[in-house]
């Protein structure tokens, strides 16, 4: 018994169509946001906590990211002070690309002081993490922005 090819193809057509009517009915879930990092306002100074529960890095350690908006007149200093695990602060410009990185300060510690010239205003984002494998622990990020004293003109009408 032979069947009817006209009968198959309304047959595809009708499941075709059925799987594409619960397909759109299905209520959309709004997508989980995965990464979102802190926003650092007004003084641009944390204290924090780096834990195995940040982002990880791929090297066996952690990071955790803050946001800041940098102008193209801005020149930063960026501190990050730890005494639990040895810091590494990085500088993450707007198109995803490190500007600066820096492991270890000038004072012969294991905190990190960097400083950049920001090229292009928009949102940074700086990096905590630690050297190695594992570091977590308590930290200070201060990201302090260095503009040049305004002129001083004097005025000498006596």
């Amino acid at each position: 018994m032979t069947q009817n090819p006209l009968f198959n193809w309304r047959r595809a057509t009708f499941i075709s169509a059925t799987v594409a009517a619960i397909a759109m009915s299905t209520p959309k879930v709004n997508a989980q946001v995965i990464y979102n990092p802190i926003e650092l306002r007004g003084r641009y100074e944390v204290t924090d906590i780096l834990s195995e529960k940040d982002i990880p890095t791929g090297q066996g350690g952690f990071a955790r990211d803050y946001r800041v908006t940098l102008t193209d007149v801005d020149q930063v200093a960026i501190d990050l002070i730890s005494d639990s695990f040895d810091a590494i602060v990085s500088l993450i410009g707007p198109d995803g690309t490190t500007v600066a990185e820096n492991d270890d300060g000038p004072d012969g510690t294991t905190n990190s002081l960097l400083f950049a010239r920001i090229q292009t205003t928009g949102d940074y984002i700086v990096r905590v993490r630690a050297f190695g494998e594992g570091g977590v622990g308590n930290f200070t990020l201060k990201v302090t922005r260095l503009r040049p004293a305004e002129s001083c003109s004097t005025n000498n009408n006596r």
